[in-house]
């Protein structure tokens, strides 16, 4: 063993340098804020994909609300048109077939999509029901005593001449159909449960009410049948997430609708019999509806919608929001909305493992660049969370205001494209309903804390003959008309104007700093006129004009209503009279 004693003195003479010193812990420092950075940003993207996807699932549940209630809603003023309440039931059909006959009409004229089918049964065994074709042409079944059976007769026009077609060889009786039975039972109106329809092979569900003599005593149930595969062919097309479902069943179990399988299964005989979700080949919607089965039946199912994490049978974390849909009718449904949490997470997940790998690469450039990098950093970190915050509270419209080219930018840019998607309608580019009711709002706000602002308007849009245009060239005709009308909207109105989709073939304007009332009337005309020129429909001869036009309602803040909700009805409501006023001159001219 070497007793030198120059070997301690000379370690003695070579000290830890000050910049090893500094640099060791600094680097310390700076993988531990780069970890931190990393668990923040992974932390701050998943409360904001959670937040955001929690509202993409209610959002889309109501939309699967709203698109029922506007499915089903017509229906009751259709048997209201065809029996007026309080109206006497004549004892027989042909004593009052005419005005029966124009009633019936005229309901199937309100809403023809769906309620094209009006039909009425008595206790003598008479029935009388009207078939809507189309606008013009219908079809009148009908049988004037109880053994004979019931004869077709085709016409077009509200009065145009019968001309009998056929006679039905199976003898119809009303008084033994379900529809009429539940109408008999019921006091007011009542749904039947969904069937399938024997000639079309669809689902429907049929509203009845009973129909009074002048004595008081019951007569006879006025009906009419909701077909729903528009609301089917609806709940296929939304787009939830990659691996994402919606659904729509009744209390029992039956599927409605469904955007993951049929809502029919076939039977070996050729026919169809319902399909019950817990049935189906799809393994989330079975998942899906046992934990909503589950849970209908807790104390807190009352508080809907609502919105639940589960793992299904391979451990899959999935996220499921459902609703109860109800009326005084009688009507109890269910919308499910189901997606998994990787559909989600994903991006999330590959932007954090971008920004731990460029944090590493970062180590040796902050010790040059040093905390103004941070600083920097931390900065837009701040923004981006308090920019997940505010939209977390419902303000879509919040600027994120980072303008950077690496992953927190793009994270950045792939939050703010999910807030062009919560705001803009996908088909037409527009500003979608929730969009346009949030600048309503603001609007209405602004003009309540400053009344020297000028009045703002709103002008509700419904397109005449829009169905025609997808029945007759097919819906891909259909969307690229719609994208037509949008463009001329959005060209036709002033820079601070906005144009909304509302919903279907319907528009809405809001018209910022109007004048007067004639100013509004005057930009509602400029607007019919735009809508009047015929659209370029493409069809397999080529490129054709398709005549549309629209019906028009106005409503001006503070006249016509003092927030959002009654402006907006005021307008619809104020459309629908001119429609009604356009059809019934076009009626009364033919």
């Amino acid at each position: 063993m070497s007793t030198d004693p120059a070997i301690p003195a000379a370690r003695a003479s070579h000290p830890l340098s000050l910049k090893l010193v500094l640099i060791v812990p600094y680097v310390i420092l700076v993988i531990a804020l780069a970890v931190a950075v990393g668990t923040l940003s992974y932390s701050a993207g998943s409360r904001a994909v959670y937040t955001v996807s929690e509202h993409l699932l209610l959002e889309t549940v109501g939309r699967i609300a709203q698109a029922v209630d506007r499915h089903i809603i017509g229906s009751g003023a259709v048997l209201e048109s065809a029996f007026p309440d309080g109206m006497p039931a004549p004892t027989a059909i042909e004593s009052e077939f005419h005005d029966l006959r124009t009633r019936f009409w005229i309901a199937t004229s309100l809403h023809i999509d769906p309620n094209n089918y009006v039909y009425y049964g008595n206790e003598a065994g008479q029935g009388l029901g009207l078939y809507r074709h189309s606008l013009q042409d219908a079809e009148l079944r009908m049988k004037l005593k109880s053994d004979e059976h019931r004869a077709i007769y085709r016409f077009s026009g509200i009065d145009g001449p019968l001309q009998f077609e056929r006679r039905e060889t199976k003898l119809f009786d009303p008084r033994t159909r379900p529809w009429y039975q539940d109408g008999k039972r019921v006091t007011g109106h009542t749904w039947t449960s969904v069937y399938i329809d024997f000639g079309t092979r669809e689902l429907v569900a049929t509203r009845a009410r009973r129909v009074l003599a002048a004595s008081g005593a019951f007569e006879g149930v006025v009906a009419t049948d909701v077909s729903l595969r528009a609301l089917n062919d609806f709940v296929g097309r939304l787009e939830v997430s990659p691996n994402g479902i919606a659904f729509i069943i009744e209390q029992d179990g039956n599927l409605i609708a469904s955007s993951a399988s049929p809502n029919m299964a076939s039977l070996p005989d050729g026919g169809s019999a319902r399909l019950k979700a817990a049935d189906s080949d799809h393994t989330l919607l079975r998942a899906a509806y046992r934990l909503v089965q589950d849970r209908l039946g807790a104390p807190e199912a009352t508080a809907l919608p609502r919105v639940m994490t589960f793992s299904d049978e391979a451990g899959q974390e999935i996220h499921v929001a459902f609703d109860r849909i109800r009326d005084t009718a009688g009507i109890d449904w269910i919308t499910v909305v189901a997606m998994p949490t990787s559909d989600f997470m994903a991006g999330v997940t590959e932007n954090v493992t971008r920004t731990v790998m460029l944090a590493a690469v970062a180590v040796a450039l902050a010790i040059v660049i040093g905390l103004r990098i941070l600083g920097w950093v931390a900065g837009d970190l701040r923004r981006i969370s308090e920019a997940v915050r505010r939209v977390g509270a419902g303000d879509f419209d919040v600027p994120v205001g980072v303008d950077r080219s690496d992953e927190i930018g793009q994270l950045a840019r792939s939050f703010e494209a999910m807030q062009t998607q919560l705001r803009t309608d996908k088909l037409t580019g527009l500003a979608n309903r929730e969009a346009f009711l949030q600048q309503l709002n603001k609007r209405i706000d602004l003009a309540r804390k400053d009344r020297r602002n000028a009045r703002l308007a709103v002008l509700f849009i419904d397109l005449n003959r829009f169905k025609a245009i997808n029945d007759t060239y097919g819906h891909d005709a259909g969307d690229l008309a719609l994208q037509e009308v949008a463009e001329r909207l959005r060209i036709n109105v002033r820079g601070g104007d906005l144009v909304a989709r509302y919903a279907g073939d319907e528009f809405v304007i809001l018209l910022d700093q109007v004048a007067s009332r004639e100013a509004v009337v005057h930009i509602r005309r400029q607007i019919e006129e735009v809508l009047c020129q015929p659209l370029q429909v493409i069809t397999p001869e080529g490129q054709e004009g398709v005549g549309t036009g629209g019906a028009i309602g106005q409503a001006i803040f503070p006249e016509d209503g003092d927030n959002a909700d009654d402006l907006l009805k005021a307008a619809d409501r104020a459309m629908y009279e001119h429609k009604f006023a356009g059809r019934k001159s076009s009626l009364t001219g033919s």
